[in-house]
């Protein structure tokens, strides 16, 4: 199958990754996405923690991400996002980690062992909810065909979902084992493209065109100086708030778009180099919940709410961060989530699929709404 547009974004960004040049691949995510801008390009500024330079997920040290889009006709729009915790073997270096729901009404393939044991050892696959078994399996394919793994008998992938069935005929389960290892293995640090793009590809949130977005935010070093990465697929629905403004009413009510039904999914992704154990994994994942709601959503009875967070740093060769010094990382990864929602939205361009066509946030409606209310300077 030809790569679509986005898939030559990855490559070209994973080319320039190679050139070792962070301001080539600045230039290259700024040139090859459409020109929607993100949070704080628009004066949204969410918290009081500075972003790291790429105000991403792949901040945090080590981390990568890859997309596989598949974008065919109207029927096809769905996709892969994989995020790895670092370059080497996910199964021989495992990090620790740790799974939290929100809502359960969802298919998080792996979630059992990696809180009985506290780690994960595959990387994190995203994808349609139709699509887990094959996305999974070729999780397997992957971690069984690396280097050391040959004696491997059990493995445990970790795959999560939303359904995108509205613009994604979703019952042809349309991903294969090429689009899966294909994502995972040209994921790279750097920029990450956001909006309409991998997993995201059919996503729909809060009545308006979802998708992928991320943030991330930089401890001072008086509170240890450590990185809060977060990367979420949204496709959930509740009464759209942006800094605390109620703008999916005020939209409606100049005739822009309908009340999401609350219904649908999100995967929340936090990482951290903090060096945190299992528990304060937990703690932390919890807190992503609350820039979740922050943005208005329900969590309603149809919603899969699901946050996944691990750490890059090894407990065991470092000492753990004590509770009492874990306020600050709850407040990164509350404010990194919230962003992340804004930005997954304000990237996501229109798209036209299997059902209908699901538009994008309006983002000069959106500016004078927040304006209005003194969130943004006129």
């Amino acid at each position: 199958m030809p790569h679509t547009s986005l898939d030559c974004q990855r490559v070209l960004i994973s080319d320039a990754v190679k050139g070792n040049s962070l301001l080539l691949l600045i230039l290259l995510a700024t040139s090859l996405q459409a020109q929607r801008p993100r949070a704080r390009d628009i004066g949204i500024s969410v918290g009081s923690l500075p972003t790291g330079p790429l105000n991403a997920i792949t901040d945090v040290a080590g981390v990568r991400v890859g997309h596989t889009t598949m974008a065919r006709g109207d029927s096809i729009n769905t996709g892969i996002t994989a995020i790895l915790p670092h370059g080497g073997n996910p199964f021989r270096d495992k990090v620790p980690a740790a799974i939290v729901v929100g809502n359960g009404f969802g298919k998080l393939a792996g979630s059992t062992q990696v809180n009985e044991l506290g780690e994960l050892e595959s990387p994190i696959v995203l994808t349609c909810t139709l699509c887990v078994p094959r996305a999974a399996d070729a999780v397997l394919t992957y971690l069984l065909g690396l280097p050391g793994n040959e004696d491997v008998r059990s493995a445990n992938p970790v795959v999560g979902e939303t359904n995108d069935g509205f613009l994604n005929n979703i019952r042809l389960r349309p991903i294969s084992e090429a689009d899966v290892l294909s994502a995972i293995r040209g994921a790279t640090e750097g920029p990450v493209v956001e909006g309409a793009v991998g997993a995201g590809r059919g996503t729909v949130a809060f009545g308006y065109k979802g998708g992928i977005g991320t943030s991330s935010r930089k401890l001072p070093a008086q509170s240890g100086g450590w990185m809060v990465g977060v990367l979420v697929q949204t496709n959930f629905g509740g009464e759209l708030m942006i800094a605390g403004v109620p703008v999916g009413r005020e939209l409606r009510e100049t005739g822009h778009g309908t009340r999401g039904s609350g219904d649908g999914s999100i995967i929340m992704v936090v990482a951290t180099d903090a060096p945190l154990d299992h528990l304060r994994l937990t703690r932390l994942a919890n807190r992503a919940l609350t820039g979740l709601a922050r943005t208005g959503s329900s969590m309603s009875n149809g919603s899969g709410d699901y946050v996944i967070a691990f750490s890059t740093a090894r407990p065991t060769a470092v000492a753990v961060v004590p509770n009492d010094l874990m306020s600050p990382l709850f407040q990164a990864a509350a404010d990194a989530t919230e962003e992340a929602i804004y930005n997954s939205l304000l990237r996501a361009e229109s798209v036209r699929g299997y059902r209908g066509t699901v538009t994008a946030l309006p983002v000069d409606s959106t500016i004078a709404i927040l304006k209005r209310h003194g969130v943004i300077a006129k």
